[in-house]
């Protein structure tokens, strides 16, 4: 049946559906707008994951409409994590510019209802749309965590993660050490960064200032230049870390709070770059003078 066919009790009954449009394309999100509302839907849009995020927070939505690509082939997936976790029974529908089997399955594990491949007309979307809301699926929201509690909860599987990369590192592995000897700073490092998440301090406005210093990175730094690192050698390990953090945050969006995640995925880039920063300052400390014995 032709939606636009549809009695006016249906219309109406479509007119309270709200929908949140998600999409970075001006044009693409006028006219996927105008369309939706065509069909007799509220159409809520945003241009951006933040202001989506924001919009998720403090409104109510039936509907997820989100482009996968924003412009990161991420951003979609943060979205309906968000919306997952605050409002669990809004269908949530995502588009693809092309049918990547890998990013679809991801989307499905976020648990989105549906990818929708581009090109795909008004039309079909609200008949999706219509079958999905006349048949809710009812689900629990998810437990929320905030990012300092995951960090803490999988230190070993983050450190794990960075030791894999590094053996793959001809660089770093030219320099001989036994696993401990590599990796007995991070729990120290990552200890730090879950203290300083806590605080809750705003990396934008207090970047490099009132902030706990990492005596562990600098007692690091000062032991890799024993050890015989070079200083791009130490660079390069702050880099893979900062990395294992990302992926042990991307292993655990199902349930991070995303009330949240923003500030503190900000704090953890401040963070590690103040770490990196006492690490070269320990490095480059001159070695402490050996003690001058006086004749007896």
């Amino acid at each position: 049946m032709d939606p636009k066919s549809k009695s006016p009790d249906d219309k109406h009954q479509l007119a309270k559906s709200r929908i949140l449009l998600v999409d970075d394309n001006d044009d693409l999100r006028a006219t996927f707008q105008e369309g939706l509302e065509g069909h007799g839907f509220e159409v809520v849009s945003a241009a951006t994951v933040n202001e989506a995020l924001r919009l998720i927070s403090v409104e109510k939505f039936d509907v997820l409409l989100s482009d996968l690509h924003m412009p990161d082939a991420g951003d979609g997936f943060t979205v309906v994590s968000a919306m997952r976790h605050t409002q669990p029974n809004a269908v949530t529908l995502v588009l693809s510019g092309y049918p990547a089997l890998k990013e679809a399955m991801s989307a499905i594990l976020l648990e989105a209802d549906e990818v929708l491949v581009k090109p795909v007309g008004f039309a079909a979307i609200t008949e999706i749309i219509q079958k999905k809301l006349a048949n809710p699926s009812v689900r629990k929201a998810l437990k929320k965590e905030r990012v300092a509690d995951i960090l803490e909860r999988d230190v070993r599987p983050t450190v794990q993660d960075w030791m894999s990369s590094v053996e793959h590192s001809v660089e770093l592995t030219a320099t001989p050490l036994s696993y401990q000897e590599r990796t007995g700073h991070l729990p120290l490092l990552l200890a730090d960064l879950v203290r300083r998440l806590r605080l809750n301090i705003d990396a934008n406005t207090n970047i490099n200032t009132n902030v706990p210093i990492s005596s562990a990175a600098r007692e690091h730094g000062n032991l890799r230049h024993k050890q015989g690192y070079t200083a791009a050698m130490v660079v390069e390990e702050s880099r893979i870390l900062q990395v294992s953090i990302f992926k042990t945050l991307q292993n655990n969006l199902r349930s991070v709070d995303f009330s949240t995640v923003l500030l503190d995925v900000m704090t953890i880039a401040d963070e590690v770059d103040l770490q990196l920063k006492q690490a070269m300052l320990g490095y480059m400390e001159p070695p402490a003078a050996k003690p001058v014995s006086l004749p007896a």
